[in-house]
Parts: structure tokens; C-alpha cells; sequence
């Protein structure tokens, strides 16, 4: 199985997994891109997978199922573009000889939800869409600290080599803001440069892992002692650990 990341708007990733033959693709926020990819490697589209609602994630889809006949899955409480499968929390199917499970990630939105795809012989793939990022996490537009902080939590406790396939190329910005809360964080200081090279060649930096962002997003150490002492520096006020991260989450904001 191959996974590709194709670019879109100023800064989305539709991924793309396939064998060869068949392909899925995740958050098709716009039809040209994917059409242009499979044609290009004569690859015939069998599923779309949408994490949330929101245009840029949803915008290709009628077009795509419409010219391919690809089976559509959905998060079960949020308005998509129909007819679609509806799924939620521990649900499981099969496409393309790899199972894929289905976990609820309010935050970003009330309905977001993940896909983790266990590939054979090949480490698990996270399709994350909005909700992490690669040094960083969704703006909440909907949902609330406490919920964000709860579906992180949940994706922290995935396998260490699963590939983090987030769906946009933030991470140059978020790691201006993770090393302004962890200036001394070793990982979080050689990841930067990594990616600084990577971009610096048109390359995307993504998809990364969840060990790697255990070790440098501040959202996923939002419980660690350096992150509570830099919030803290930013609003004394936070004590719990809802607290801690929404005062994180509004320092990023405004960052």
C-alpha cells in the first residue's frame, strides 16, 4: 500500500492510500487534485473517507462519488454531502484488504471523528483530518477544551509507529509556537530542523507519528511540567487540566 499526500487550496492534504490498483481518499475538499492523481497512476477510486463538515474537507465529494461510484463514510452527527455510510465510535469495515476503525474526536467540530487504518505488514495509519496536527491541534470552533483534550488523550494511546497523516501543512508555524512553550525540548529542537529542510525543498512534513508527537506537541504534554509552567507564565489561573490546555490552546490563538 502506498500513501500520498496530494496538495490542495493553499495548504490541505487529501491523502491517498492504494495498492496499485484501488485508492481511497481522505477529505476531498476539492475533485481535481484526486482525479488528476488516479488518472495519472490509473488507479480506480473504491472509498472516501471524511473526517468533519467543513468545505474544505467535503467539497469534492459529490463529484467524486459521482464519476467513480466510491463508497462515502461519515461522521454520524454532522451535516455531509448525501447518500453516505455513517459511522461513529467502534465501528470497523474492510477496504482494500486493510480494517479501518473509527473513533469520535469532538473538538475541531461536535461530530469529528478519525480514521485508523491497520495496513498489513506496514505500521497503522492515522487519518486525523483537523483535530491533531504535527506540533499542534485544531482550532475548537465548536467543541470545548475538555472534549479536545479527551479525544487527544485517546489518539496519544495509539501504537508509537502509527503514521499521523493530519490534513494540512501547519507545521512550520506550529513549531514557532511549541518551542516558545518548550524552548529546551531536544526532540522538539532537531524535529524543527528537519522539517525546516524539508520545506525548504518543497517536501511535505507530514505524515509524522505519534511517538514524535508525544516527544514535541505541546498539546499532547499539556500534563508535563515545563508545558503547566509555561502556561502558567501565560495565565496563572489555570490549575486543572481542562484548564491548562484551554489556556494553551488560547495562547496559540493569539500567538
Amino acid at each position: 500500500m502506498d500513501l500520498l499526500p496530494i496538495p490542495a487550496f493553499d495548504d490541505n492534504y487529501l491523502w491517498l492510500l492504494h495498492d496499485g490498483h484501488q485508492a481511497l481518499v481522505v477529505d476531498p475538499g476539492d475533485e481535481q487534485p484526486v482525479l488528476e492523481t488516479l488518472q495519472k497512476l490509473g488507479l480506480q477510486l473504491a472509498g472516501i473517507l471524511v473526517t468533519h463538515h467543513h468545505g474544505d474537507h467535503t467539497g469534492g465529494v459529490a463529484e467524486l462519488r459521482q464519476s467513480s461510484g466510491a463508497q462515502v463514510f461519515g461522521p454520524k452527527h454532522e451535516r455531509m454531502p448525501e447518500p453516505l455510510q455513517r459511522v461513529g465510535e467502534g465501528d470497523r469495515f474492510e477496504l482494500l484488504g486493510c480494517t479501518i476503525e473509527v473513533v469520535d474526536v469532538p473538538g475541531h467540530t461536535k461530530g469529528h471523528i478519525a480514521y485508523i487504518v491497520t495496513v498489513p505488514g506496514q505500521p497503522p495509519i492515522l487519518f486525523c483530518g483537523d483535530t491533531l496536527f504535527s506540533a499542534g491541534c485544531g482550532r475548537l470552533f465548536e467543541g470545548t477544551p475538555a472534549q479536545m483534550l479527551d479525544s487527544l488523550s485517546k489518539l496519544a494511546r495509539l501504537p508509537d509507529d502509527t503514521r499521523v497523516c493530519c490534513a494540512h501543512e501547519y507545521t512550520t508555524s506550529n513549531l514557532k509556537f511549541a518551542s516558545a512553550v518548550e524552548p529546551g525540548n531536544d526532540a522538539l529542537i532537531n524535529y524543527a530542523q528537519e522539517v525546516m529542510a524539508l520545506r525548504a525543498q518543497n517536501k511535505p512534513s507530514l505524515p509524522s507519528s505519534i511517538a514524535r508527537e508525544k516527544a514535541i506537541n505541546p498539546f499532547l504534554r499539556s500534563h508535563l511540567a515545563p508545558v503547566i509552567s509555561a502556561v502558567n507564565n501565560f495565565d496563572a489561573s489555570a490549575r486543572t487540566p481542562q484548564e491548562i490546555f484551554g489556556a494553551l490552546r488560547a495562547w496559540k490563538n493569539q500567538f
